[in-house]
């Protein structure tokens, strides 16, 4: 199943695969068995893969690369962040996304990468230093340049969007889309998209595994959803949808993953995995064809808002220009 991202963006399949996990961001990982997860994805007929400089602090880059080793670089569409600031400690630190650190990011992600070019490139977070069209007019010029092929946003509201399409062609907004994380349907951010042809590629469509099943919280402790009372809620909320999964012979992350792409042809969802079973899984969310009745089921029993607890953090809720900006 491929799709275009935006009016002008490049064709991929959905779902994408995001490689943020397999750094060590939900818990211990073996760089073979990583290497295995990338490349079964792609045998499996997947192409994009989404990354970011800041992913192990370089590592997730240099993992691609032995992945990619001696395939064709064209099969690949790769989807990179930038601008994240971390401390020796790993915390995060802030972003920056002046127009020499978008040049001297790319270089560095271009050699950890072992590539010529990056498929998409975008801020991870708006940096509220710089203008946006200062960031977008570099990356603009990398595309020119040849660097780079398109540029993409990730977690802005609409103001910004459209203050960023008017500077160049945007392909698409990575930004939080789940049953549990609906905001985008009603802050102008999808309607602003979809006016503007860019596409959405949705991460956290598994709501940190409170849509895939697992019963471990490990790290997820530190999101307020996992916290508490919220916790016994959102779970008791999610409830009642293995029952339609297991009606049709799918995972409950299966079921998640289907709905988000039933949204609309301009959505990917791009999903994260550390063992190649989990690649499994997630294709095969590719067979799951939702009806309309199905949908209005599943939104009945999860409707937008229904979740506890905000999905970050007090202080990176802050950070989130998507959630500062309506208009």
């Amino acid at each position: 199943m491929t799709h275009t991202l935006g009016t002008n963006g490049p064709t991929v399949t959905s779902p994408g695969l995001g490689a943020m996990s397999l750094s060590g961001a939900y818990g211990p990982t073996d760089d073979e068995e990583s290497i295995r997860v990338v490349r079964h994805y792609l045998d499996s007929g997947g192409t994009l893969i989404d990354t970011a400089d800041f992913y192990g602090a370089g590592d997730n880059e240099m993992l691609l690369a032995r992945a990619l080793h001696g395939r064709d670089r064209e099969e690949v569409v790769l989807s990179v962040k930038f601008g994240a600031l971390l401390t020796p400690g790993g915390m995060p630190a802030g972003c920056d996304n002046r127009p020499a650190t978008v040049k001297s990011s790319l270089t560095y992600s271009l050699h950890r990468l072992r590539t010529d070019h990056v498929d998409i490139y975008r801020p991870a977070r708006l940096d509220p230093q710089v203008p946006i069209e200062d960031t977008v007019g570099a990356i603009q010029e990398l595309v020119e340049a040849g660097y780079v092929r398109h540029i993409g946003l990730s977690e802005v509201g609409a103001q910004t969007i459209r203050r960023a399409a008017a500077v160049a062609p945007i392909s698409d907004l990575q930004i939080e889309y789940s049953l549990l994380t609906r905001d985008i349907e009603g802050n102008q951010i999808l309607q602003t998209c979809r006016e503007l042809g860019i596409g959405i590629t949705a991460y956290g469509v598994l709501a940190k595994g409170l849509l895939g099943g697992r019963a471990a919280i490990g790290n997820r402790a530190i999101f307020p959803r996992f916290q508490g009372e919220n916790l016994a809620h959102n779970r008791a909320l999610v409830a009642p949808l293995q029952q339609i999964a297991d009606a049709r012979g799918s995972t409950l992350a299966q079921l998640a993953i289907a709905w988000v792409a039933a949204q609309g042809e301009d959505i990917v969802p791009v999903v994260g995995a550390r063992r190649t079973s989990q690649v499994e899984s997630m294709l095969g969310a590719r067979h799951l064809a939702l009806s309309a009745a199905d949908l209005d089921q599943i939104t009945a029993l999860v409707p937008a808002g229904a979740a506890r607890g905000a999905r970050y953090p007090e202080a990176a809720m802050a950070d989130l220009d998507s959630e500062r900006s309506a208009g």
